[in-house]
């Protein structure tokens, strides 16, 4: 069996794997090295693999419990498979920088996401590396942010204006909200395998730092936000049909662009539930 290939993509984050056809089962070898590759490098790449939605998430649940999106639609006879399709939903809340599920007490480990339809040109996706925007940060204010929590609130990506449109929708929305009130996690949290630390805050579902006044939490937020996102943190990955990437959501975000309407754009995504994020 011929071995997994790592090619690297920035200094920052993101790497191409070759060598092994996710369709299939993977061997604890396989599953080993895609793990290892994960945590060096936060996004893996792999092209050229057409998959179903069952073997999407029989790849995904090889390294943990696979989540059910309470908005957004799934693949009926696989629900841990949730698809994005510009021509059924309102997907502009992934075009900003967010990591997945922070509404969560325990959010994702990681994510997914399989290429289905693309636009002729754009519907790129952006991912940034929390761990490299912690290590940039000056030491005071390392010490500073250290010990912080903060708020993510479900409502700030999926607001009731855009995902409440029908009866059904509303309550679809009401008991989403109902079920996932907002929570706080800590601004630096520790990769629980690594033990890297990672900034964790992102526009996506932070809305404010607790120990701080509502005008300091809006200018370090503010300033958080801009850090995290700097290009030398981040890597742009122009998708194929057939591509999948998988992300490390605990130490990174990232930002669909939405540049190619009216084209269509359709993936599928399946989440890893990860844990407490301390």
């Amino acid at each position: 069996m011929s071995r997994l290939t790592v090619t690297p993509l920035s200094t920052a984050l993101g790497a191409q794997i070759s060598g092994v056809d996710i369709s299939q089962p993977l061997n604890l070898e396989q599953r080993d090295a895609i793990e290892q590759a994960l945590l060096q490098h936060s996004v893996l790449f792999f092209r050229d693999q057409p998959i179903t939605p069952q073997q999407q998430a029989s790849f995904a649940a090889n390294f943990g419990d696979l989540h059910i999106h309470p908005i957004y639609p799934n693949v009926p006879e696989q629900p841990q498979v949730l698809i994005l399709d510009t021509a059924v939903t309102d997907v502009r809340d992934n075009a900003i920088w967010h990591t997945d599920v922070t509404f969560l007490p325990t959010p994702a480990l990681g994510a997914v996401l399989s290429a289905k339809l693309l636009p002729d040109v754009g519907g790129d996706t952006l991912w940034a590396s929390g761990i490299a925007a912690f290590d940039a940060l000056s030491a005071p204010m390392k010490h500073f942010l250290t010990g912080l929590t903060a708020t993510h609130d479900f409502t700030r990506s999926f607001p009731l204006e855009r995902y409440g449109n029908t009866a059904q929708d509303l309550a679809r929305w009401e008991e989403a909200r109902r079920k996932n009130p907002p929570l706080s996690h800590p601004v630096i949290r520790t990769h629980p395998v690594s033990g890297r630390k990672s900034l964790f805050v992102s526009d996506g579902f932070t809305s404010k730092i607790n120990e701080l006044e509502p005008a300091e939490s809006e200018a370090i937020l503010k300033l958080l936000f801009a850090h995290a996102t700097r290009p030398e943190f981040t890597l742009r990955w122009r998708w194929a049909a057939n591509d999948v990437a998988f992300w490390d959501n605990r130490v990174t975000q990232h930002y669909a662009v939405d540049d190619y309407r009216p084209q269509r754009r359709v993936m599928h995504r399946a989440t890893i539930l990860g844990d407490v994020p301390f």
